[in-house]
């Protein structure tokens, strides 16, 4: 199938076509964290069984995808959302306190929404991984993202005197690889620990890069 059907017009129960398409849509979605998130992974779902479980038609399926790669990217994009959501409003409220403080506080915040559900980590850091070139550039695109919060932060902190002032792009990307493996193997069981003592050490790790051993703030 080459293009979506055509999507319906006008209101049935109340509810316009948008509202209605909106609906399928997040059921689509729901449906797919259920199935690429846990059994029987995104490899093994076909838009039959994907349908099925939203409670809908693989007809509505087309309407609104063309791929279950798509339902995918769309899913991976939520996710990711979701986390970064969580993080900014965690900065809003630590803005004005000091550099360890806002770094737990967001780190704390990200480490809780994005493993507060297996299924949102197998899609973020197993399901996406693979599939096509496409998949692979929005995740990198996404990762760049959070490399791009990182340095932002990190020269807001040096122009406070509170980290040494440099780019932390490369830095920054390797920080990120780490943060999401070990989010990813908590969460898998591979290391006895509570997720408070995860985020400390995130949080360590992270001081460590901003405030090198032979930096000194300025008097």
């Amino acid at each position: 199938m080459t293009g979506r059907l055509r999507q319906p017009t006008g209101r049935y129960g109340g509810k316009s076509a948008e509202e209605r398409q909106a609906e399928r849509r997040r059921r689509f979605l729901d449906a797919a964290l259920q199935l690429f998130g846990d059994s029987p992974g995104y490899r093994c779902t076909t838009v039959a069984a994907l349908s099925e479980a939203a409670g809908l038609s693989t007809r509505q399926f087309y309407e609104q995808f063309h791929t279950l790669e798509d339902v995918l990217a769309a899913l991976h994009l939520q996710v990711n959302d979701w986390a970064e959501q969580a993080a900014a409003a965690a900065l809003a409220r630590a803005r004005d306190l000091p550099l360890a403080e806002r770094a737990a506080a967001v780190f704390g915040a990200y480490a809780a929404d994005v493993t507060s559900d297996p299924r949102r980590i197998r899609i973020t850091f197993v399901e996406i991984i693979g599939v096509s070139p496409r998949l692979e550039e929005q995740r990198l695109e996404r990762r760049s993202r959070w490399v791009e919060f990182i340095c932002a932060e990190a020269a807001l902190a040096a122009e406070r005197g509170e980290a040494a002032p440099r780019d932390y792009r490369i830095a920054a990307t390797a920080f990120i690889g780490s943060v999401n493996g070990l989010l990813h193997d908590w969460r898998a069981g591979w290391m006895e620990a509570t997720l408070d003592e995860i985020v400390d050490e995130l949080v360590r790790q992270l001081l460590a890069i901003l405030r090198p051993a032979d930096w000194r703030p300025d008097a």
